[in-house]
């Protein structure tokens, strides 16, 4: 059997057991959440067809993972006006595990709470806005005591900075660092990961650490 589900705008063709990838839930890890909006049931006897839904269907799923999906590029370039800019952009998704395909008038086994996408963030940040304003002047006397990151090979000012303000301030820290926590930190700062391995940062901590 299998069903057609809606969340975050799109459409999946879903069955018992499957692995999905769909928009981020509002929604945490272990969770078991129920998709109410079924657009069709099939696969077994007639074919149910909604009106754009199936009144009373749903189908249940573990959430898996709240997580960034690969990162993508885009390019942006204008013809004969030196202009060009690359961003990177990774995007919040749940992978999820269908558990159950309910058909009108079944009951689930499972204590499901309705799946609902998470709302974007962009108002949080914007109203967050004056506090990290106010939070500046910490930031900086927080850099200023720190260790000098330039001694790093391939680290400047700038970017010494950058890994200031992702919470970077000590060799102590990069000496530290594991695979998992250097792929968190290229999500936040493009290319870290490239320069981290290519100047050997973590080795160079240690020693800079004593």
């Amino acid at each position: 059997m299998y069903a057609v589900i809606k969340t975050g705008g799109k459409q999946y063709r879903v069955s018992e057991g499957d692995i999905l990838r769909v928009e981020k839930l509002s929604a945490e890890t272990g969770d078991v959440v129920a998709f109410d909006e079924v657009l069709m049931i099939g696969g077994e006897g007639d074919s149910l067809v909604g009106a754009p839904a199936v009144d009373g269907a749903s189908v249940t799923a573990n959430v898996l993972d709240i997580r960034k999906d690969k990162k993508i590029k885009v390019f942006k370039k204008r013809r004969r006006q030196n202009y060009r800019r690359t961003k990177g952009h990774r995007q919040w998704i749940a992978v999820i595990s269908v558990a159950e395909i309910l058909k009108p008038g079944t009951k689930s086994k499972l204590d499901a709470k309705p799946a609902k996408v998470a709302a974007d963030d962009a108002p949080a940040k914007k109203a967050a806005a004056p506090k990290a304003e106010k939070a500046a002047p910490k930031a900086k006397a927080a850099a200023a005591a720190s260790d000098d990151l330039t001694q790093l090979t391939g680290v400047g000012p700038a970017y010494a900075t950058k890994l200031n303000e992702a919470g970077v301030t000590s060799f102590a820290q990069i000496a530290a660092w594991t695979d998992a926590e250097i792929e968190r930190l290229d999500g936040e700062i493009s290319g870290l990961k490239a320069k981290a391995e290519k100047g050997d940062w973590v080795a160079e901590a240690k020693g800079f650490a004593g």
